[in-house]
């Protein structure tokens, strides 16, 4: 036997001793034959970085997940035909070994349809620009090129050894995504369809499970599974499919121009712990780690560039306490039933009052959860000959069907209060002294002599969609043209034009006339300018700004965005109106800014770049500035207030779009936050009448080492950058409530530590973070027993009972008083 084949065959024989089978049966997702509770958690590798992802899955592994779930991307990996990219944070090969260095499991959901909130839902825009093409149905020129990318992306994994038939992490695979939701509008061909991407994906024989999400009638062996707020009613359509939930919305996006969304830990917590009551063994956070929409990623459109999400993992990688605290102890507790709740008998048990008891039993031992579905009203239950208080839309979960170890509605887990420290200069008193500007104009004036200036990409007599010319390489497109005016002409005092948007500047012999967006959502629009015309030809010239494209939705591949028309001059005669239709005038169009194109965001581009006489408040100005990395390893923050409206480039790498002016309503938003009954979008709001966005997330990998870093802005709407500060993201304190009977896990960030502890109160103490009180009843030990055991460090752990902090002289019931701590974290090089 040669050495080759000797070679051949050890490779062959190790990749069967790490291979394993994943399966599935009517209970759960199987490895190797045996049943499994899995906690799974969405981080989308283009939304963070490289350098970030090991940090974001170590603490999901710690957070007690098991699976990291991911969609893929088609444009991103394939923004021209054929030329493919796979570098930086597209990485996939790296992101899913990543996952599989840290000993987790992966999901890979390949669509390639992925929705996300990202820019056109993750298609590319050349293939709308393909003829005979129909999406996301039975047609024969869209399903060769979804086999082809999807062919790529299985062949890449495979070619790795990432599937776990092959030794590596990834146990599910996913097809389509969401096409339930919308199959109706695509008749017999929808359904032709589904089957089609059923038979592609069993084509593969990656030898793990495929799974279709919201679709009721995925092909067998295809697993059905469920996408929402609440799945715990959810049925698969075979009895031999696990119930799988796919995305448990954690939080929710934002929009520009909306105010901030958030979900409560208890309700999160609520609706997993009642889709494990009702049999589900499989379940997504979508988002785990929600992150940033970097460069033209979002979509929506007016998906505002962070996708934080309210996750568990905060846009930068942070702990978003309580919800991940609360969530880790919620899966340590479900993991350690995993036998019983995969492999029991049940018994479900209806009291009325949306009261519910469901037992599991298996070889000797039991388990319970207690639900009250009752969105107002507490409960009291006599179970087993024991009496239980269940708080209103909470479930209790008694591993051993006699005590309550955890409740949804009652958090154990510390608050972080995070904060963005200003970027301060080396004796750390002053901020670094006022960023030294440079500006350069964005030209208006598009002709000159009756031609086009510069490179013009098409020319036709008719307005065309600003997708299928720029082809995304792009946020702006102008459509420019000439008018003749002659003596006999009348006075032409306005220019009205009709716009699918969703920005419109109007220019008029290189002079701005106006601008408008659409506001509320609304794609479509009509802008009416005051003109002035000149006797002769006349330079009109329409730029027109997208802010991501429409991602969801039927058809929603072919709204037309751009100026669709008419686009008409309007004289006032004698109290009458007379238009003149430009719409099919010969129009010249030019893709992206000059700026773009001689790409003014590289650092190196230092070329005729102005130094005096700062201009504000005008539109089109480009703006560059240089600033040191601020020091230590805290999340980086640009805060962009005083801007209104454009791009940022830190050291050549676009943060994303930016649009601080636009301010969310005044109306909805609450001081408090009730987390029962049923949760969307619209409630517990925030920031009413503020940016939707202020801070901009900066990576440290984007800055340099030798602290010469450029920030480039492009500002479209006229704002100033005097405001302009870098911050880092940072724990300022720690709150808890923790109830007797638990363990009290406090911590600050890496470099930082407890530095003082402001409140401590053992007993029956009132009141929320940052404004607790002590009551008459109290254990006199609890401050300086804290003090002992956290001051000075990075972490600490607490014992809540009577015999560590007590005694507390409160006849209370068993497990009844609370700990109250409030404690502040600072830098270890500052105070240690």
């Amino acid at each position: 036997m040669t050495w080759a084949l000797l070679l051949l065959s050890f490779t062959l024989v190790n990749l069967a001793i790490n291979a394993f089978e994943v399966s599935y049966d009517s209970r759960a997702i199987t490895i190797d034959g045996k049943r499994k509770v899995l906690f799974s958690g969405s981080i989308h590798y283009p939304r963070s970085t490289a350098e970030m992802w090991p940090s974001l899955i170590n603490k999901a592994k710690e957070g007690g997940l098991d699976v990291i779930e991911t969609y893929v991307f088609w444009n991103a990996h394939e923004p021209q035909p054929r030329q493919y990219d796979f570098s930086g944070n597209l990485d996939l090969v790296k992101f899913i070994k990543t996952i599989q260095k840290e000993g987790l499991y992966a999901m890979l959901r390949i669509g390639p349809y992925v929705c996300a909130e990202w820019n056109y839902g993750g298609f590319p825009v050349w293939l709308h620009n393909m003829p005979n093409m129909e999406f996301r149905t039975n047609n024969t020129a869209y399903m060769n090129e979804m086999q082809t990318f999807t062919t790529l992306i299985v062949d890449k994994m495979r070619h790795e050894n990432l599937f776990a038939s092959q030794g590596g992490p990834i146990i599910l695979a996913q097809i389509e995504n969401e096409y339930g939701n919308i199959m109706s509008e695509y008749g017999e061909n929808g359904k032709q369809y589904v089957q089609w991407c059923a038979q592609l994906a069993e084509s593969y024989k990656i030898g793990v499970p495929w799974v279709m999400c919201q679709q009721s009638d995925a092909p067998d062996p295809i697993i059905n599974t469920c996408n929402g707020w609440y799945c715990d009613q959810f049925s698969p359509n075979s009895k031999s499919k696990p119930k799988m939930w796919t995305e448990n919305w954690t939080g929710w996006f934002k929009n520009w121009g909306g105010p901030i969304p958030h979900r409560t830990a208890r309700d999160v917590a609520y609706a997993v712990a009642r889709f494990f009551q009702y049999g589900g063994t499989f379940q997504n956070y979508y988002m785990y780690h929600g992150g940033t929409n970097f460069g033209r990623t979002s979509g929506g459109p007016y998906i505002t560039t962070s996708y934080d999400y309210d996750a568990p993992l905060d846009e930068y990688g942070n702990k978003n306490q309580p919800k991940w605290g609360h969530l880790k102890q919620l899966h340590e507790l479900l993991k350690s039933m995993e036998d019983v709740l995969t492999q029991g008998t049940t018994n479900h048990t209806d009291y009325g009052n949306l009261l519910t008891a469901t037992v599991y039993n298996y070889s000797g031992k039991s388990a319970c959860f207690l639900g009250n579905a009752n969105s107002s009203n507490d409960a009291t239950i006599m179970f087993q000959s024991t009496q239980y208080i269940v708080p209103a839309w909470s479930v209790s979960i008694l591993p051993n069907c006699v005590n309550e170890v955890y409740n949804t509605a009652k958090i154990n887990a510390q608050t972080s209060i995070m904060v963005m420290k200003d970027n301060k200069s080396d004796n750390e008193e002053e901020p670094h002294s006022t960023l030294n500007w440079q500006w350069m104009h964005e030209p208006h004036v598009q002709m000159k002599d009756g031609q086009v200036l510069g490179s013009v990409s098409r020319k036709a007599a008719q307005l065309l969609d600003q997708k299928v010319v720029t082809n995304d390489t792009s946020d702006y497109l102008w459509y420019i043209t000439s008018v003749d005016i002659s003596e006999n002409d009348p006075i032409w005092s306005k220019i009205r034009v009709s716009t699918n948007g969703h920005v419109l500047h109007v220019f008029v012999n290189g002079a701005q006339a106006g601008y408008q967006y659409g506001q509320n959502g609304k794609y479509s629009f009509t802008y009416e300018a005051k003109i002035k015309l000149k006797k002769g030809t006349n330079e009109i010239s329409l730029l027109s700004g997208t802010v991501g494209l429409p991602n969801y939705g039927a058809h929603f591949s072919n709204v037309s965005v751009g100026v669709c028309g008419p686009v008409q001059l309007v004289a006032l005669q004698n109290n009458t109106e007379v238009v003149k239709d430009i719409t099919n005038n010969t129009w010249n169009y030019k893709v992206g800014l000059h700026g773009e194109i001689v790409k003014l965001y590289c650092p190196e581009n230092n070329k005729g770049w102005n130094t005096n006489g700062l201009p504000t408040n005008r539109v089109f100005v480009w703006y560059k500035t240089l600033f040191k990395s601020p020091k230590g390893t805290d999340p980086v923050v640009v805060d962009l207030k005083g801007l209104k409206k454009g791009q940022a480039w830190v050291n050549g790498n676009n943060i994303g779009r930016y649009w601080t002016r636009y301010l969310a309503d005044d109306n909805g938003c609450t001081a408090t936050c009730n987390y029962r009954g049923p949760y969307s979008s619209d409630k517990c709001i925030t920031k009413c009448g503020r940016p939707t966005q202020r801070w901009y997330h900066v990576p440290r990998s984007f800055l340099r080492q030798d602290n010469q870093n450029t920030l480039v802005l492009f500002e479209e709407f006229g704002g100033h950058p005097n405001e302009v500060k870098f911050a880092t993201v940072m724990v300022e304190k720690i709150c808890a409530n923790s109830y007797e009977g638990n363990v009290l896990e406090l911590s600050c960030r890496e470099e930082q530590v407890i530095s003082k502890i402001k409140f401590a109160s053992f007993g029956v103490p009132e009141g929320e973070c940052g404004s607790f009180k002590k009551s008459q009843c109290e254990s006199p030990n609890a401050l300086s027993i804290l003090s002992k055991s956290c001051l000075g460090k990075q972490s600490c752990s607490v014992q809540v009972s009577q015999r560590m902090l007590g005694p507390t002289g409160c006849r209370m019931p068993q497990n009844q008083n609370k700990l109250a701590i409030e404690a502040v974290c600072e830098s270890i090089a500052k105070k240690y």
